[in-house]
């Protein structure tokens, strides 16, 4: 039907009969010759409709309108002087229309195509119409580059894409599962996986050596900007490894992928530990476009005559006082501005947020009367804090500073501009904590129970760290991964530190452990989280955007109904009864 897409179409081809196909963009009559804007996946190319060239043509044309789907024969041609449109990429040229059909006409549309003022319900409603933007098209052309690039790289290096199971048994760890209720065993539920995780270890156990699969997951969790209760990742898992053979691997394969959107990155990639990710920028995910880092001054404050400050300050084990110096900060805040700061923190936990000033005459600020002359000194040496700067000041318990003060961070970065978008800062965040602390006082694997610890033999169960890795860019998590247990001794140490009985091992984990106790290899693995990926190589607000039919915040598809309710019967089939709504 068709020789070209609109956009392919160059002055090269003046001269040239040609064939299009697509959608009615736009229509206008200038003095009795109609001219349409046709419109494909690739942009657009005007048309010209000329009673003087073709009457039947003309008439047709007649009775085009907003979205009509045509299909047109024609010769192109240069455009008059002075009628080229620089905004199009087809803007020197046009097609004179000899052949013009309406292949189908459309019903009047609930919002224009395009229209970035629409709400987000409507255009999630009507998702098929909001996907004819080629704005959206070119973020879905680049998605299926990047899956190609992300396919050969993986196959060059020797991994073998498998597939996994997506019924599968409910896992135990991590978020919610979606279950699947079985036909055939009433009263018994499928899960939909939360990732592959335990079968690409299976695989590793069968020999394969070298795995990975651009992976659908499924979790039952709150969402966010950018979260949705089904994504895809970039699943990859090989034996016979360590740390840095799995990282150089994902170097390689971001290399391919980022050059497939147009990005050129360099590896290797910064390290840093997680201690270090956490004291020095409040994170596990630290931005690195802007500097900005903690200064510890908690021996400093341990020595103020205010017992508010030097009372936490005493016990470096359980509270932190963390410095943020904004260089030039006070030229660049009001006072009024810098106290209304304190708002933003509460928000987080903070008491309060105390800060200094950095004047031609010296310190100001209500903190300063709290300290002799040579702490404030100390304080000005070690913050290295020049006239015009501010620094504000993060004291309390460690969880609630390093998590205020990083959200403050990132606040100020955004209000200073200092997030380049261009600026691509990767970074891996390695050694993190083996378990952490739930609030009933228990513990939980941080990762999952099969991580390989660093250090398992160490007296404080917070002090043991693991052979973890996440890869972030500019404060976003990409995605991570760690060397896997292989031995069953040290699995039984973790299983034991984790309380988790022999019983319950066999009842949650049987299945792998049995692979494991067959000559497992050394093995680990990452999954990249392709749908964030995507959202950041072209710079979409949501991950929404760059998901074709994607769930709204209460994980419902506007566009089909879904969760929709089903039959009686259908229902009696599973075994299932719903429980009758309570009517207030």
């Amino acid at each position: 039907m068709r020789t070209h897409y609109c956009t392919n179409l160059t002055s090269a081809n003046i001269g040239e009969e040609v064939k299009l196909c697509g959608w009615v963009d736009s229509y206008r009559d200038h003095g009795g010759i109609v001219f349409i804007d046709l419109r494909d996946r690739t942009g657009i190319i005007q048309l010209v409709c000329d009673p003087s060239f073709d009457q039947q043509v003309w008439e047709a044309a007649n009775t085009a309108r907003s979205e009509y789907v045509l299909k047109v024969k024609g010769k192109v041609r240069a455009r008059g002087e002075g009628l080229t449109n620089p905004r199009l990429k087809t803007g020197e040229i046009e097609v004179i229309v000899s052949e013009l059909v309406v292949e189908n006409e459309a019903a009047p549309l609930p919002f224009v195509i395009g229209d970035a003022s629409v709400s987000e319900d409507v255009r999630l409603k009507y998702r098929f119409l909001d996907l004819r933007n080629t704005e959206s098209f070119a973020k879905f052309a680049l998605r299926s580059k990047v899956c190609v690039a992300a396919r050969n790289a993986l196959d060059k290096m020797g991994f073998l894409e498998v597939e996994t199971p997506v019924l599968t048994a409910p896992t135990p760890e991590g978020a919610r599962d979606y279950l699947v209720p079985s036909r055939v065993s009433n009263g018994s539920f499928y899960a939909l996986p939360q990732s592959p995780q335990l079968f690409k270890q299976l695989l590793m156990c069968a020999g394969f050596d070298k795995y990975f699969q651009i992976a659908r997951c499924f979790r039952d969790e709150d969402l966010r900007a950018d979260r949705q209760p089904e994504f895809t990742q970039v699943d990859v898992e090989m034996s016979f490894c360590e740390q840095q053979d799995v990282m150089k691997v994902a170097e390689n394969l971001l290399v391919e992928m980022f050059s497939a959107a147009g990005f050129e990155i360099k590896p290797p990639f910064e390290v840093m530990s997680y201690k270090d990710a956490m004291e020095l920028y409040g994170s596990d995910k630290p931005d690195l476009r802007f500097d900005m880092a903690f200064v510890d001054v908690a021996d400093i404050f341990a020595r103020s005559n205010n017992a508010i400050f030097s009372t936490p300050a005493k016990d470096t084990r359980k509270n932190r006082c963390k410095a943020l110096v904004v260089k030039g900060g006070d030229l660049k805040f009001s006072k009024r501005e810098m106290q209304s700061f304190e708002e933003f923190v509460r928000k987080f936990g903070a008491q309060g947020l105390a800060f200094i000033q950095v004047k031609e005459d010296g310190l100001k600020g209500p903190l300063v009367k709290f300290f002799e002359q040579s702490e404030v000194d100390e304080l000005v040496k070690r913050c290295g804090l020049e006239v015009g700067d501010v620094v504000f000041f993060g004291v309390g318990t460690k969880k609630v500073v390093l998590d205020y003060m990083g959200r403050f961070r990132l606040f100020l970065a955004e209000k200073l501009g200092l997030k380049d978008p261009k600026n691509l800062r990767f970074l891996w965040v390695v050694d993190f904590p083996m378990f952490e602390e739930n609030e009933d006082g228990s513990f939980s694997a941080m990762h999952h129970p099969f991580t390989m610890p660093r250090n398992i033999d160490e007296a404080e169960l917070e002090d043991i760290t693991s052979v973890a890795y996440d890869i972030v860019l500019n404060g976003v998590e990409l995605g991570g991964g760690s060397i896997r247990i292989h031995k069953n001794e040290i699995q039984q140490k973790v299983f034991k530190l984790l309380k988790i009985d022999e019983e319950e091992q066999r009842r949650k984990f049987g299945f792998l452990l049995d692979a494991l106790s067959f000559g497992a290899p050394p093995h680990g693995g990452f999954a990249l989280g392709l749908d964030r990926m995507i959202m950041l190589m072209t710079g979409a607000p949501s991950i929404r955007d760059v998901i074709a039919f994607p769930k709204t915040q209460k994980a419902a598809c506007l566009m089909t109904k879904a969760p929709t309710e089903v039959g009686v019967e259908q229902l009696r089939e599973l075994g299932i009864r719903v429980k009758e709504k309570e009517h207030h």
